[in-house]
């Protein structure tokens, strides 16, 4: 049970401090809920999934990178801006990513509550 009491720490503290963390969560319900609501397919569902995961990842990373770069100066030095804004366009990616996927997945059954 001690394997999983850090990893618990980990996301409470996401929960606490990185409302970026909790708006993605937010968002994977919504599309957990609309994926649901369309009865997706297996293969669909595993796209949806994998996008999802990514961007929790990415963003938990993103976040880590910043309290180190945080943790190790203070001070304004342009190589700390760097890695937080790499890490930050990483998420971006991600974001961009799952969005696309979302949009080719759920497109065609949202025209369908149209037509």
């Amino acid at each position: 049970m001690k394997r999983f009491v850090y990893p618990l720490q980990g996301f409470l503290t996401l929960l606490k401090r990185d409302v970026n963390f909790i708006l993605h969560l937010l968002t994977a319900l919504i599309v957990i809920g609309f994926g649901m609501f369309f009865r997706l397919t297996t293969l669909e569902w595993l796209f949806i999934i994998i996008s999802i995961f990514s961007v929790l990842i990415t963003e938990v990373l993103n976040t880590s990178l910043e309290y180190v770069v945080d943790l190790v100066t203070e001070d304004y030095h342009e190589l700390a801006k760097y890695a937080k804004d790499t890490a930050a366009f990483a998420v971006v990616l991600a974001s961009m990513m799952s969005a696309l996927i979302g949009l080719i997945i759920f497109l065609p059954y949202i025209l369908m509550l149209f037509y």
